[in-house]
């Protein structure tokens, strides 16, 4: 399976960094490499995913929204109910264990909707290393909750009041830091982006929510659900979601941030509207103009307000193994109602863009027809923003 030895799922990918990175990636991909196939640290990792944070996941049966909707049965991966309350724990201390094995003693994270960066100073704190998470103004303001959070953990959160002071800018300057510290610093970058290793590390250290998913519906429906169903940004959710079901016949839907809607070119869906091109390292699908300059994103979800889209994601999209749709503002808020009022369950702002797709979904399928969700985060951060602005 992808990527090759030079980082590369095809045409995407690879490794675009300064010469001063060259020696830090290596080193990275070289110490992966050998610990990947170790009994001994995978065992730790599942420990501490299982004893910490919390481990397996329950595959859930939403009984009253496949009612509402009618079409596929609908089930959903609660991700949300991970410690800290997102996936973003899974890559944090796969990362953070795999730090101890470079002997950085510290991390440096970017972070959107903070979820990243609780996930980084929660690792951090657990293995005694000092962090600093790199946050956009905007997202600072969007997201007060998880600044709070962040602190109280010991991390520094430093806002950055570059560009859009979103994602991307809160990315530019952690690797000015990178650069500046690499040699006792680890990047953790929060999803399937990035030069080479950082896609696939990722993408291994998220597909523990595929591999649950697998096994817990095997021994509910004694087969394989018919569709995966995800929300992509950077896009660790759903790679993790998809992956381990690569080589069956499941289908991938990844839906992207439409934001305002995609004519109005305030949107963050570089898969749906963008093209190829090279940011933050890697070669992927972009949201860029006609000379290559990135173009300013919007997302009610400061989780996928991101330019850009992970390297496998652009391969699944090249060669048909995935279809990529999205979802609008006023979509995902009305889908996370609809998920609080008929489930009990308050989703993060990016799992509702998933979720706001199910109505299309249902108008395909029938009632013999299975869907699994990845309900990536809790909603607890997003509140403000839902009881603030009904319309988008």
């Amino acid at each position: 399976m992808l990527p090759d030895k030079s980082g590369y799922f095809s045409e995407f990918g690879g490794k675009y960094v300064p010469e001063t990175l060259m020696y830090a990636l290596n080193e990275l991909d070289e110490v992966y490499k050998k610990i990947k196939g170790s009994r001994t640290f995978r065992e730790e990792f599942l420990y501490y995913l299982k004893q910490y944070a919390g481990r397996p996941t329950p595959l859930y049966f939403a009984r009253e929204l496949t009612r509402k909707l009618g079409g596929a049965k609908i089930y959903l991966k609660r991700e949300d109910l991970c410690h800290t309350g997102a996936h973003k724990i899974n890559n944090a201390v796969g990362q953070a264990l795999l730090a101890r094995k470079l002997n950085k003693k510290r991390i440096i994270a970017e972070t959107g909707a903070g979820q990243h960066g609780v996930a980084a100073a929660t690792a951090a704190a657990l293995f005694g290393m000092k962090c600093a998470v790199y946050m956009g103004r905007e997202d600072m303001k969007r997201q007060a909750l998880n600044v709070y959070r962040m602190k109280l953990l010991g991390a520094e959160v430093i806002p950055v009041e570059s560009g859009t002071r979103t994602l991307k800018d809160a990315i530019n300057e952690a690797i000015r830091d990178w650069v500046t510290n690499v040699r006792t610093t680890h990047y953790l970058i929060g999803s399937c982006v990035g030069p080479h290793p950082y896609p696939s590390i990722v993408r291994d250290f998220q597909s523990v929510i595929g591999e649950e998913s697998r096994k817990q519906f095997l021994a509910v429906q004694g087969k394989l659900p018919d569709y995966l169903l995800a929300c992509v940004g950077g896009g660790s959710n759903a790679i993790g979601l998809f992956h381990p079901f690569y080589k069956d016949k499941v289908k991938f839907i990844g839906v992207e941030a439409a934001g305002r809607g995609l004519k109005t070119g305030r949107h963050s869906a570089p898969l749906s509207k963008g093209s190829v091109g090279i940011l933050h390292g890697m070669r992927s699908y972009l949201m860029q103009d006609s000379g290559g300059q990135i173009c300013e994103t919007h997302s009610v979800s400061a989780g996928l307000d991101y330019p850009g889209v992970g390297p496998e994601h652009s391969y699944y999209k090249k060669i048909g193994r995935a279809e990529y749709v999205s979802a609008t503002d006023s979509q995902a808020i009305d889908a996370f109602r609809q998920l609080c009022e008929t489930e009990g369950i308050i989703p993060a702002l990016e799992s509702a863009h998933a979720l706001a797709y199910l109505k299309v979904l249902a108008k395909k399928t029938t009632e013999k027809q299975t869907v699994i969700v990845c309900l990536s985060g809790r909603g607890d951060k997003d509140l403000d923003i839902v009881t603030k602005k009904d319309k988008y």
